[in-house]
C-alpha cells in the first residue's frame, strides 16, 4: 500500500478490521475513488467524519465484491476492513481526498484468558436478550475478537471510534467488559418492561379505571 496516497472515504460510521460492510456509492468523486481502487487493486481508507471534523484514525478497506452497477453509474459494493491507520497529511489533488498515513499496530500486552472468556460470555448474554441464538464457534480463531464484538454491543459512534483508536487487544477487551457490565443490566430492564406490558396489557399496580356509568 502506498502510504503517501491512500484514497479517503469519510463516512458517518466506523469500520473495524475484519468487518464486512455494504456501501452504496453514488457521488461522482467516490465513484472515481472506487474505479481507481478497482483498476489499481488498492484499498481506500474509511474515516469517521462526525460534527464536521474528520477523525485522525481510520481503517483501510478492500473491495471484496461489486454487487451491482447501475446505468447511472451508481455501485453497490461490499468492503472488508483491513488495517488501522493514522492520517499524517491530507492531499486535495484529486476529485477525492488522499492522505499520507501510518499503519497502527497493536502493542504486545497479552490478553488475559479470564478477560477473553468474560467478554464472550457477556456478548452471548446480550444476544440472548435480543432473542438471537449465538454460536460459541463464532468467537473462535479471531485475531481481533474485540472488533468482532464491538460493532454490535450498543456503543455510541464516539465509543466505537475510541475502540478503534485503542493501542491493543487487551485494552479493547477490558473496555468492552466494563461497558457490557453497565449496558446489559439496562437492556435487561427494558426487556423486562416489555414483557410486563405484553403479558398484562397494563401494569398491575395501576389504579383501575373508574366506571363512567356510576354517577357522582
Amino acid at each position: 500500500m502506498d502510504l503517501a496516497a491512500l484514497p479517503l472515504f469519510p463516512l458517518g460510521l466506523v469500520l473495524y478490521p475484519e468487518e464486512h460492510l455494504p456501501l452504496h456509492i453514488f457521488e461522482p468523486r467516490y465513484l472515481d475513488l472506487v474505479e481507481d481502487c478497482l483498476s489499481q487493486d488498492i484499498p481506500f481508507g474509511i474515516v469517521l467524519f462526525p460534527h464536521g471534523k474528520m477523525s485522525e484514525v481510520g481503517c483501510t478497506a478492500t473491495i471484496a465484491e461489486v454487487e451491482s452497477a447501475q446505468e447511472a453509474g451508481e455501485k453497490d459494493i461490499i468492503v472488508t476492513g483491513m488495517q488501522r491507520f493514522r492520517i499524517l497529511e491530507i492531499s486535495r489533488e484529486r476529485s477525492y481526498l488522499t492522505a499520507e498515513v501510518e499503519a497502527l499496530l497493536d502493542d504486545a500486552r497479552p490478553v488475559r484468558t479470564q478477560t477473553r472468556e468474560r467478554v464472550i460470555a457477556q456478548h452471548i448474554r446480550l444476544l440472548e436478550i435480543a432473542g438471537r441464538l449465538p454460536r460459541p464457534t463464532l468467537y473462535q480463531g479471531r485475531e481481533y475478537l474485540s472488533f468482532f464484538i464491538a460493532h454490535n454491543t450498543g456503543l455510541t459512534i464516539d465509543q466505537k471510534q475510541s475502540v478503534l483508536e485503542m493501542n491493543g487487544e487487551a485494552e479493547r477487551l477490558e473496555f468492552l467488559v466494563s461497558h457490557l457490565e453497565r449496558f446489559i443490566p439496562m437492556v435487561e430492564d427494558v426487556e423486562n418492561m416489555r414483557k410486563r406490558v405484553r403479558s398484562n396489557g397494563r401494569f398491575k399496580d395501576f389504579p383501575p379505571k373508574k366506571d363512567d356509568s356510576v354517577s357522582n
